[in-house]
């Protein structure tokens, strides 16, 4: 019996769209990066890029349990002495550019390296419900349906 590996004229992409709103951050983000890699596919190949392409809107609305939105910190360097800073996902959701939160929760459950640099490419996020792929046709993924424990209301 031989391993199968599949070639890249073998491998269909589809168009998924989610809808991020009321949906706990960590369960969207396992499923879209599994989505991205493929691994939900019978012919998912390791060292391929065989995932979707994925549409998450309404990231703006994403829902934290817990203390994450005040607890979980971001932090960075300047570059210079005592230059570190932080924001917490509370702050980054409020703020100019609240689809980072999923764009990076989602990135970091995808290896690091060129391939998955590659899977990122597929990943589009916007804050709210418009997006400019109306002509992919995308397929909705009920992420909140999966489970029960997906969705959390205010």
């Amino acid at each position: 019996m031989k391993t199968y590996s599949a070639k890249p004229s073998e491998i269909e992409k589809k168009w998924l769209i989610v809808d991020a709103k009321d949906v706990v951050l960590g369960r969207l983000a396992s499923v879209v990066a599994s989505r991205l890699r493929g691994k939900h596919k019978p012919m998912f190949t390791p060292h391929m890029d065989c995932g979707d392409n994925v549409i998450v809107i309404n990231a703006k609305h994403v829902r934290l349990t817990g203390n994450k939105r005040d607890g979980d910190l971001f932090y960075w360097h300047t570059g210079y002495p005592g230059g570190i800073k932080s924001r917490s996902k509370g702050q980054i959701l409020d703020g100019e550019h609240p689809e980072r939160v999923v764009h990076k929760a989602v990135e970091r459950m995808i290896a690091r390296g060129p391939l998955g640099r590659q899977i990122m490419s597929n990943l589009r996020v916007y804050p709210e419900s418009e997006h400019p792929h109306e002509a992919q046709n995308a397929e909705v993924l009920d992420v909140a349906a999966m489970n029960p424990k997906n969705k959390r209301e205010a």
